[in-house]
């Protein structure tokens, strides 16, 4: 047994055999339920074709008008840049580089590390230099692309302004939707096992775990390794000569190993370092901006000498009362429901895994997988205020200011990411005394196998 038919849950940390799959098949931790693996058709053709697709798309969507406001005879064309630079220009930076970030710059770098790590594999040359670097980076920008969750905004700028003028979409904005589509069909497409299995790897690390040795697992390429084989990481401190890190705690099992994976290059831990630490940190000061978030403006609207301060709460009530009850529901769940549930769900984590709770382990693991997938949505809001803020600036006739309400919110949902990504849900079973005093035992059970088409089946 080769490390390539090795699999490390990295929710759990148990090690596993992973079977091969049939066609559109995937396999599950046998303990967690984490899907480890999943078979993909032809995903090199079809991720490089939605790749250059998306890419057109992209140059596209930022090259020509987004939307245009039109009242009492006045027009504005917003581009899609026009809201962050409108943003800056209020003061308001940093929610400006977020959502430049998020909605503009993390898209594109997502399509184009594709189309430079898998034009290579397509023409059968050699890697080019920095290879795996390259697609680690993309594997880290694509919790970041959140143009799905924009479009949510623009759906619900469109209803705020549909009483005060007339909203006329643009050629970028069909781009924009048409975009969404495409890098989700490439995101969807990748088996990142094709790219991976092409970096070359010494012989030592691929020969299988000895009884009783210690395996290390990387969260980016997944490669399973002997922890043994790879050389701690050096480092340089004032210039001087390379001085190896050795942290010395207490507890064995949460030693964190500076070690560079020997593929990807990602930093390998058997756990995040300070996981708890640094989540209670997030946690509490995401839940200190909260209450501001709510309470204060997020922006101002002035019409016809009349303005107008919006809180995100009045916000809903507005949708509400215009009839527009789907989009109140999501607002509300996105922007007030999500992020206090993300935070009660963390707190919670927090508290069992240091009370070395034993309830469930399982289904808290899912509940950490809740904040994972539900934390990007709560920016519906401030792409809300991007948007009004780059299409209605037409001095006292009509303008809408950014405020503070907005910045402490986007805060919130930064932390919150942030915080999910912090937490090491591994804590939940080392807690609970699954892993025991070694976790990094083999599994001889076989792993769940779950066709598309068929019910699951066991796979020896």
């Amino acid at each position: 047994m080769s490390d390539a038919h090795l699999s490390l849950c990295e929710e759990c940390d148990l090690l596993q055999r992973s079977p091969s799959l049939p066609p559109r098949g995937s396999s599950s931790c046998v303990r967690c339920g984490h899907r480890l693996h999943r078979h993909r058709p032809a995903s090199l053709d079809r991720t490089l074709a939605f790749a250059l697709t998306g890419l057109i798309l992209f140059i596209v969507a930022n090259s020509f008008p987004f939307l245009s406001f039109e009242m009492q005879g006045q027009v504005t064309e917003t581009a899609l840049f026009t809201g962050v630079a409108d943003l800056t220009a209020q003061g308001k930076a940093e929610v400006a580089a977020v959502v430049f970030f998020t909605a503009i710059l993390a898209p594109g770098l997502q399509l184009l590390l594709l189309l430079i790590v898998l034009t290579p594999l397509k023409l059968g040359r050699g890697l080019p230099p920095g290879y795996p670097t390259l697609f680690r980076w993309f594997k880290t920008v694509v919790p970041w692309g959140m143009m799905d969750v924009f479009l949510i905004g623009i759906l619900v700028s469109v209803v705020k302004l549909a009483d005060m003028a007339t909203i006329v979409p643009g050629t970028s904005l069909f781009a924009f939707v048409m975009l969404i589509f495409v890098l989700a069909a490439a995101q969807a497409a990748l088996d990142p096992d094709i790219v991976w299995a092409r970096v070359p790897l010494p012989d030592s690390v691929r020969r299988p775990p000895r009884v009783g040795e210690r395996m290390l697992g990387c969260d980016v390429c997944e490669l399973v390794v002997p922890e043994q084989e790879v050389p701690e990481q050096e480092v340089r401190q004032d210039g001087g000569e390379g001085t190896r890190i050795a942290v010395e705690l207490s507890d064995q099992a949460f030693r964190p190993h500076w070690r560079r994976c020997p593929r990807c290059g990602d930093i390998l831990h058997r756990r995040k370092p300070k996981s708890i630490q640094r989540t209670w940190a997030l946690v509490l000061a995401a839940l200190a901006f909260y209450v501001p978030a709510n309470v204060y403006p997020v922006m101002t609207v002035t019409s016809l000498g009349q303005t107008q301060s919006d809180t995100i709460f009045s916000g809903v009530v507005f949708l509400f009362q215009h009839g527009m009850l789907p989009l109140a529901v999501i607002l509300f769940t996105a922007s007030i429901f999500v992020p206090l549930l993300k935070l009660l769900i963390l707190v919670f984590l927090l508290i069992s895994v240091q009370l070395r709770s034993r309830w469930r382990p399982r289904d808290r693991t899912r509940l950490y997988r809740i904040t994972e997938a539900i934390g990007r949505w709560s920016m519906v809001d401030v792409y809300v205020v991007t948007i009004l803020v780059a299409l209605v600036h037409l001095g006292n006739l009509a303008s809408i200011q950014a405020e503070a309400g907005a910045v402490f919110f986007c805060a919130v949902v930064i932390l919150t990411m942030f915080a999910a990504m912090a937490f090491d849900p591994r804590l939940i079973w080392d807690a609970a005394g699954e892993n025991g005093q070694q976790p990094d035992r083999v599994n001889t059970k076989p792993m769940a196998l779950q066709p598309t088409q068929e019910a699951a089946t066991d796979v020896v």
